[in-house]
């Protein structure tokens, strides 16, 4: 529940700390490139299709450090989402320090947290979008902390290169206080989330239905989704307990997410091993009993952005809990200040892996 009295609302916490490792799945019934095989056989994962067919995860390319930032471009367009935000070019960005690495390899990325706004003025902020593109992958975040609070929207996603007909998977995303990440997937009509799939999340709802059609050109582009059950997945917990580790394994079977909490990570991902059959049921899972995932979902960027308002954060505020109006939250930087004491300090990376027989 959100806090009643509005003066005792902790502040936005306007950065993301990333540490990430990406395995792109090929179809399992391709070989593997025997270049990569020799290269990496040290770290590989073997994992199980339903038809008990068997397949190797092995990382290809690494994101980490000092050059973390090299594998994405900034995008400094108006914001699809209609967000109150100016989301600045990397040039900018780095002057500003609105991204940097420090010296031990921890990538940030945040807002601005020091300019006053006159209203409606927008906030500088940074959007990212990978140059490379998936088919498919097991993507693995570890994340140490997390936007959250009053007005804000972050999100960390993929997206094909035509909306929504190549789709989109919104794998952690959520607005103001919230406490609980929401999983979503959005698409062109015919794609629909099965409610007996084994998942642990509760089926995202609003006007009294389960969002069950994943068609964006209903429901003013709910999508359909889940809402993870464990309040550490977004928000204040999230970040007190020092984050955790969120996964989305996308193959031809399914589009899945798991998270875990900082003390709950599976040593196999710890490990470089990944392997999912170990983890139990994930928080989020679309089938490919009521949804063709080679159709509905091709040729993703990874994207990060912090967004502000908009049609979520904006339209919702009213309702939130949270003082004044969204465009008033805006104007004041102290409510966004950067919290550096829960950062973890684990080496960064973001790895993506080949896979097949």
């Amino acid at each position: 529940m959100l806090p009643s009295n509005w003066s005792r609302l902790p502040p936005c916490i306007l950065v993301l700390v990333l540490a990430l490792q990406v395995a792109a799945l090929t179809p399992a019934r391709r070989s593997i490139d025997p270049l990569i095989h020799a290269s990496r056989v040290e770290k590989r994962s073997i994992n199980q299709n339903p038809d008990g067919s068997h397949f190797i995860w092995l990382p290809q390319q690494e994101y980490s450090g000092q050059t973390f930032y090299d594998g994405f471009f900034f995008f400094n367009y108006p914001d699809p989402t209609n967000g109150h935000v100016n989301y600045v070019n990397e040039s900018y960005a780095r002057e500003r320090r609105l991204v940097y690495v420090e010296d031990d390899g921890t990538v940030i990325m945040k807002a601005d947290q020091e300019t006053w706004l006159p209203r409606g003025q927008f906030r500088d902020s940074i959007r990212i979008e990978s140059y490379a593109r998936f088919d498919g992958g097991l993507f693995i975040l570890d994340l140490a902390k997390a936007p959250w609070g009053c007005g804000t929207w972050p999100a960390f996603w993929t997206v094909g290169n035509d909306w929504p007909w190549n789709g989109e998977i919104d794998i952690i995303e959520g607005v103001h206080d919230n406490q609980h990440n929401q999983v979503a997937w959005h698409t062109a009509p015919g794609c629909r989330l099965d409610p007996s799939a084994n998942f642990t999340g509760n089926i995202a709802d609003g006007g009294g239905y389960q969002h069950l059609d994943c068609n964006s050109f209903i429901n003013h582009n709910a999508g359909c989704g889940a809402t993870e059950w464990s309040r550490a997945s977004y928000g204040p917990l999230f970040d007190e307990q020092g984050g955790g580790v969120f996964v989305m394994k996308w193959d031809e079977n399914s589009i899945a997410v798991w998270s875990f909490f900082r003390a709950a990570v599976p040593r196999d991902i710890d490990d470089g091993t990944p392997n999912p059959s170990e983890w139990g049921p994930p928080s989020a899972n679309l089938s490919s009993t009521m949804c063709d995932i080679g159709r509905f979902f091709k040729n993703h960027a990874i994207i990060f952005d912090i967004t502000f308002c908009g049609d979520w954060a904006g339209n919702s505020y009213a309702t939130s809990g949270c003082p004044g109006t969204c465009d008033e939250r805006l104007m004041d930087p102290n409510n966004f200040v950067e919290d550096t004491s829960l950062r973890n300090g684990r080496e960064p990376q973001f790895r993506v892996a080949w896979a097949g027989f």
